[in-house]
């Protein structure tokens, strides 16, 4: 088909090697059912240091987010999705071997956990070297000193670190965090947003403020 005719296309002009391969053969080498025919075998994933994914345009204002606690694969894919197509400059990620779920977190982030820069770093670790380069550390959290998210202004310099569903950000890390948001809700609601939805929620309203000047408070 032509999807797959532009992937040889592809293949061919960055030097990939192509073979054809009996699927029984692909059904074998593929993690899980949903390869479409195609598989690509890779080396283990390279993460950069911290301070790497800082943009080189000093006139760039970094956004770099940090997924702590978000155990789902797919959970884990589809946040990465949402803060790459909102812009944000890389990601960090807890200390574990993401290699087991590799195949799980590319299909749910579409690719794109391939195409965002990451570092591997604990949270105080890398809010103690963000902060130090001027990043505001920043997370999500129910919290009773939280900011209302469309109210804080999200355009300075901006590290943000996105909780999973099971226990949030760490009281430890609310502690030491710089500005707590909260995502306001339209009607009286006892429960949060899931982890997906929330990053997706974050992630744009960051995008937004940087795209344009913040409206003037009435």
């Amino acid at each position: 088909d032509q999807e797959t005719a532009r992937l040889q296309r592809l293949a061919r002009g960055s030097g990939v090697p192509l073979q054809r391969l009996p699927p029984e053969r692909i059904e074998e080498l593929a993690s899980g059912g949903t390869h479409g025919g195609v598989i690509a075998v890779v080396g283990p994933r390279r993460f950069q240091e911290v301070e790497a994914l800082l943009p080189r345009d000093p006139g760039k204002a970094p956004f770099l987010a940090m997924l702590d606690g978000v155990e789902d694969p797919f959970n884990f894919g589809q946040c990465i999705r949402a803060l790459y197509a909102a812009g944000a400059d890389g990601l960090i990620i807890p200390p574990r071997n993401w290699m087991t779920a590799a195949a799980v977190v590319g299909r749910a982030s579409a690719g794109t956990s391939e195409l965002m820069p990451t570092a591997v770093a604990t949270a105080a670790e890398a809010a103690e070297l963000l902060r130090a380069h001027g990043l505001l550390v920043a997370c999500s959290a129910s919290h009773s000193g939280a900011v209302n998210l469309f109210q804080a202004d999200l355009r300075r310099p901006l590290f943000l670190v996105i909780g999973g569903e099971r226990r949030g950000v760490t009281r430890s890390f609310l502690d030491q965090a710089d500005l707590i948001l909260r995502i306001p809700y339209g009607r009286q609601l006892d429960i949060s947003l899931g982890t997906t939805a929330a990053t997706a929620v974050l992630a744009f309203e960051v995008m937004r403020q940087r795209q344009q000047a913040l409206p003037s408070a009435s």
